[in-house]
């Protein structure tokens, strides 16, 4: 099958999968959405493979039974994320909405009054497509940093999604002028910072207990223009509900070396987001190669030295 048809494919069974649960209750889409991400589970022994193995070494206490059931549940919470955004897509705002439990309303509002902007660092956990929506739907119209799907009809859908709430989608090539744009306007953007980046991308920071290729972005972006940092992430609850977590800005204080405080506020954000998927670990994507970049040399077993006696510095949420 050809590039292009195989595209065709995915992009039709989408339209088709959307219009089936247009008219079922939300729970049965959840429901039929976790019995698929199962049966890709059950099919796709490679990446089950790779999210075993990477839950190995994030949690070596852990039993070959638990780590193979975690992996599978990962397919199963992503296969309701799948489905759920699929229901959502023909939904209005206040359907959006009534499904969202907000916490830290007030550090969303405080970081935005400052008045310097705002960098809503997050990752790829519960339902990071709904929290924008969500976000902009609450607080105002973000940037919301993006990479093109590889499927150009399954981006155009996506990105009518992430735009419903006022959002705009910055795409990752030509990001850096309109994002600090934003800044200086005062507005918001949000980015995801918990994938494997080259070598020559980021730098490598502790995240369970390995080196793991960081992009350096929202930090950099905090040390050029004072805008605030402010941790954030959402959370799929066994009820079926969101809850939308905000931490508290994160306070740290220029020690007058750029590249120490990009690498400890970088340490720092990685590591409220380990603690986030150390929570809910089935929601986290494992399937990914978050350490495929390693340290020339390889078998160093931390961060850069950096990265880890600045981080110790930064003081904010979960500190």
């Amino acid at each position: 099958m050809t590039r292009e048809a195989r595209q065709a494919l995915e992009a039709r069974a989408a339209s088709v999968v959307s219009a089936l649960l247009a008219g079922l209750p939300r729970r049965v889409a959840l429901a039929l959405g976790r019995s698929f991400g199962r049966l890709l589970g059950d099919l796709d022994r490679r990446h089950v493979g790779i999210a075993v193995e990477n839950l190995r070494h994030a949690f070596p206490e852990w039993d070959e039974g638990r780590l193979q059931r975690t992996a599978r549940g990962v397919y199963a919470h992503f296969g309701r994320v799948l489905f759920d955004i699929l229901w959502l897509e023909r939904r209005s705002r206040p359907d959006v909405l009534g499904l969202v439990d907000v916490v830290g309303r007030e550090h969303v509002e405080a970081a935005m009054a400052a008045g310097r902007g705002a960098v809503l660092v997050t990752g790829h956990i519960g339902n990071w497509e709904l929290h924008g929506v969500a976000h902009g739907c609450l607080f105002g119209r973000i940037g919301v940093v993006a990479r093109p799907l590889d499927n150009p009809e399954l981006d155009r859908r996506l990105c009518a999604f992430r735009v419903a709430g006022g959002n705009g989608v910055i795409y990752k090539q030509k990001a850096l002028a309109q994002v600090l744009r934003i800044l200086r306007d005062g507005g918001g953007v949000a980015i995801l910072i918990d994938q494997n980046v080259q070598e020559q991308d980021g730098i490598f920071v502790d995240y369970f207990g390995r080196p793991a290729a960081t992009t350096t972005v929202a930090a950099a972006l905090a040390v050029k223009t004072g805008c605030a940092l402010l941790p954030c992430h959402t959370e799929l609850r066994p009820d079926g509900r969101y809850r939308l977590v905000y931490e508290p800005a994160v306070s740290w204080a220029s020690s007058g070396d750029r590249q120490a405080d990009v690498a400890r506020l970088t340490q720092h954000l990685t590591r409220r987001i380990e603690d986030w998927v150390r929570e809910t670990p089935e929601q986290w994507l494992w399937i990914h190669r978050r350490w495929k970049t390693r340290p020339a040399g390889t078998a160093a077993r931390g961060p850069q030295p950096s990265a880890v006696g600045e981080a110790r510095s930064v003081t904010g949420a979960g500190e």
